[in-house]
């Protein structure tokens, strides 16, 4: 017991004598540490900020249903090079016919649908105009399952509305707000592109994606939408499963049901992309983990030239206080208690850096984060792995001045001048 609390008061003794040490030396403290700050600035900077834009991502993306997987003529991500786009853009496009004509045959399918961008302009009331950032989709009835879109006042957009290309919308609950401030949007009109809609419906409030999310668009037939701006368009479809069990038996009665419409070959590559929500963050996961190795890796010899700065000037500091040291020795210090306080000197200048880093990688990356519009957030668990990080590249770096300070000859020291 005797020995610990012996230990502990040492421990802290030199804690404090390494304060003083730096607090002594501002200057060149100051400049010894600001590796140290770099270093771990960029990696917390880079963490904090992948990580609240991850987390976001994931959950838009989860937004798009448990059970429901997009084909697309483009993938969402591409890692095979600028070159591969050409093989992509000789594909032929998912068209509308192809989509009824799945739907058909699509029966293990809980639903079959489409929602597609046609157009980014202002909409206005007889009480408001939005700004110009209202994007215009083109939906059918089965949209609303596929995608998480609950209506919170009204009704949604019917197979009928599509059939019979009909002028009614449903607006995002901000567009509804700024459109209609004093009172219920249904049966209202919405004016949009020169074109007037019937409100039959109000999207229950959501959140946004950036700046353009479905808080702020405006949903609309499909159909309506291809009469007005044309069809010549590659289309995305939805595909909804009734659960997990038979969500691949799904898929993949889609796949042949679409290969056939679209006259492949039994050795033809499919000509379209099938994507799930797990495969797309699978693919962003593996995007951010490369950056996230990239720039370990670069801060990490940020940290070892810091960590051979710091060795230096600990090497001039045991110079500076050779005296200093042989009147310790001659006092009764051993040798451990010497290698302690210059260990903990070094030790000290990599945390006070360390945290320094820390403070300032964690408000920059909430910085970025406010500017994307996503959540903050604090990775408690890199902010910890720098912290230790610093402390090993004190103790790794301020091991030789603190064996050389311990082995110095104590009648040698106490002649130095």
């Amino acid at each position: 017991m005797k020995r610990k609390v012996r230990f502990l008061t040492e421990v802290r003794e030199s804690v404090l004598m390494a304060f003083r040490a730096v607090a002594s030396h501002k200057l060149r403290s100051i400049l010894t540490l600001l590796g140290i700050l770099v270093g771990v600035f960029s990696i917390i900077l880079v963490m904090t900020a992948m990580r609240a834009l991850q987390g976001y991502v994931e959950d838009e993306l989860s937004g798009l249903g448990a059970n429901t997987a997009q084909i697309k003529k483009w993938p969402s991500i591409n890692f095979e090079g600028p070159a591969s786009w050409e093989k992509y853009a000789r594909r032929t496009n998912l068209d509308y016919d192809q989509f009824k004509k799945l739907r058909a045959r699509a029966t293990l399918a809980r639903g079959v649908s489409i929602i597609e961008g046609f157009r980014t302009d202002e909409a206005s009331s007889r009480f408001d105009t939005s700004n110009p950032d209202v994007r215009l989709h083109g939906v059918t009835g089965e949209t609303f399952s596929a995608r998480n879109l609950i209506i919170e006042e009204g009704r949604a957009i019917t197979d009928t509305d599509v059939e019979s290309r009909r002028n009614v919308c449903i607006p995002g609950y901000e567009l509804a707000q700024k459109l209609f401030p004093h009172s219920s949007a249904l049966g209202e009109t919405i004016r949009f592109d020169s074109i007037n809609y019937l409100v039959v419906g109000v999207l229950e409030k959501k959140g946004s994606l950036f700046d353009a999310g479905s808080d702020n668009m405006l949903l609309i037939p499909l159909t309506t939408a291809m009469n007005y701006y044309g069809h010549r368009r590659s289309m995305n479809f939805l595909i909804e499963a009734h659960d997990r069990k038979t969500y691949e038996d799904t898929i993949e009665q889609v796949r042949g049901a679409l290969r056939n419409i679209r006259r492949l070959k039994p050795t033809d590559a499919d000509d379209f992309e099938i994507e799930s929500n797990d495969s797309l963050i699978q693919q962003f996961q593996s995007v951010t983990f490369s950056i996230r190795i990239g720039i370990t890796v670069v801060s990490s010899i940020a940290l070892v030239a810091a960590g051979i700065g710091i060795m230096n000037i600990m090497l001039v500091s045991v110079t500076e206080r050779t005296r200093e040291i042989g009147v310790r020795r001659a006092i009764g210090a051993k040798k451990r208690n010497i290698m302690t306080q210059f260990i903990m000197e070094a030790v000290v200048l990599c945390q006070m850096g360390g945290v320094a880093g820390v403070l300032l990688g964690v408000m920059g990356g909430n910085a970025a984060a406010r500017i994307l519009k996503v959540p903050m957030t604090l990775p408690v668990d890199w902010v910890v792995i720098g912290l230790v990080i610093c402390s090993v590249v004190g103790i790794i770096f301020g091991s030789y001045p603190a064996w050389k300070a311990a082995n110095l000859d104590p009648i040698d020291s106490l002649r130095h001048e």
